[in-house]
């Protein structure tokens, strides 16, 4: 998973009648198929006491995060992943003024969050610091974001961090990276958890968002799905929504969940977006939202049918595997 090598670029310029040599990235998203694209150059490889690092400059996405082998964002197009995640929850809230990030390191998630002008606080929790300073260092486009006033940051595990606090949330977001084994967050993906820290910590109306893996006709049943199911076993209404992230390769899903009814229609979202958010949205609108969380046929029939629901003994992972389950295996 997310392997660097060199190759012949079949689709470069040809050198004296041959090939140019490109390097590329590799990342093997299931056993029988791989998505690999051409680097400029590799900025950084590493690994944190967490997860493995790695910051790529590549030619179609621009600068790319990857962390244990899976792409996190990348410079071109993580707008459609952050604006998906944070709009709707905010919007839907009548008021947002609290809001806690379940990790979001790189600050992208933080930087959605402070275009709300209703937004008072912003906790990100995020458990390996040395992410953090990596991307506050390398990922210039959310230094503003760092140096908000309205921004707290805290170094922690996000359920740590949420049981040893006393205030609660009108939002929070969970942008946590994929579950897969060996990683550091498939707990936070569990039925206990959101049940337990996540909903008690809510102000009442409250909402609470995720990222929910891959939602792709093929792909949607290996934890989007359980992560929809398991959010209907403890919050009244459960949206699910998705969107095409062209560096995935893939669709994306996420979750909205409440106690609170979540239904508003373009025109409202479209009005709460011209009072409430700074600048303008490059991917979401009110029509874009409609359109995302109206999932085919397919998609509908697997979330109506799905019975599993996420614990720590009963988890499911995304294909990859996490620094941890590496470690163990030497």
């Amino acid at each position: 998973m997310g392997d660097i090598g060199s190759g012949n670029g079949v689709h470069g310029t040809s050198n004296g009648g041959g090939y140019r040599k490109s390097c590329w990235y590799e990342e093997e998203i299931e056993e029988n198929l791989r998505w690999c694209f051409a680097l400029n150059s590799i900025l950084h490889t590493g690994a944190t006491q967490y997860q493995d690092i790695q910051l790529l400059d590549t030619k179609p996405f621009g600068k790319a995060l990857v962390i244990d082998g899976k792409l996190q964002s990348a410079e071109n197009d993580e707008f459609i992943y952050h604006e998906s995640l944070v709009h709707p929850a905010l919007l839907h809230h009548p008021n947002p003024k609290t809001v806690f990030i379940m990790g979001g390191g790189e600050g992208s998630t933080a930087r959605e969050l402070l275009r709300h002008k209703t937004v008072e606080k912003v906790v990100m929790c995020d458990i390996d610091e040395e992410v953090v300073d990596f991307c506050r260092l390398y990922l210039v486009v959310n230094k503003e974001a760092f140096c908000d006033p309205r921004l707290e940051l805290v170094i922690n595990d996000a359920r740590a961090a949420l049981e040893s606090r006393e205030e609660h949330y009108d939002v929070i977001v969970g942008d946590l990276a994929d579950p897969i084994e060996g990683g550091p967050c498939y707990k936070l993906y569990t039925k206990s958890f959101y049940e337990s820290v996540v909903k008690p910590k809510l102000n009442s109306g409250g909402i609470f968002v995720t990222q929910a893996g891959p939602a792709g006709i093929f792909s949607h049943t290996e934890v989007f799905t359980c992560i929809y199911n398991t959010l209907r076993q403890v919050f009244k209404y459960v949206v699910p929504y998705s969107a095409h992230i062209p560096s995935y390769a893939d669709i994306w899903g996420w979750v909205m969940a409440s106690d609170s009814p979540i239904s508003l229609s373009a025109d409202e979202l479209d009005l709460r977006i011209k009072q409430r958010i700074k600048g303008e949205n490059r991917y979401l609108d009110g029509k874009t939202f409609a359109s995302s969380s109206t999932l085919s046929k397919a998609v509908r029939k697997s979330l109506d049918n799905e019975t599993h629901v996420y614990t720590e003994k009963s988890a499911r992972f995304i294909y990859g595997h996490g620094a941890a389950y590496k470690q163990n295996q030497d």
